[in-house]
């Protein structure tokens, strides 16, 4: 599993049929100390995440788990959204700048109570 940042939307005219219905997001990658590592890649959401959010997604086969009985067509997928981060080590390694992200828009307190699966918040990318 990977972390990542939502940082956008994308919207098909034309697509699978098993696609119908689903949400594609632009995700940054990023490190533990929330600093963007790669390229940009297109994820499937299986969790309503919104613009802004820390997620993790997975990449290969086990992107399309979520999705089950249904076979999507889809290499990437986020599948969790991140509530907090805890490190061992309070430094990153020498070659990684920290980055102090103001909270996002879906950022609240651990611990306190997110919708329930699949439901949507509303939220636009």
């Amino acid at each position: 599993m990977y972390l990542g940042r939502v940082v956008g939307c994308v919207w098909l005219s034309a697509k699978d049929a098993s696609l119908e219905g689903q949400r594609l997001l632009v995700i940054q990658p990023i490190t533990p100390w929330r600093r963007d590592s790669g390229k940009q890649i297109i994820c499937l959401d299986a969790t309503g995440a919104g613009a802004g959010e820390t997620v993790y997604w997975v990449r290969g086969k086990e992107a399309s788990f979520p999705f089950l009985p249904t076979e999507v067509p889809v290499d990437t997928t986020v599948v969790g959204i991140v509530d907090s981060i805890h490190l061992k080590t309070a430094t990153p390694p020498e070659n990684e700048a920290v980055t102090r992200d103001a909270p996002g828009p879906g950022s609240r307190e651990p611990g306190t109570h997110r919708p329930a699966a699949g439901g949507r918040r509303g939220r636009r990318c």
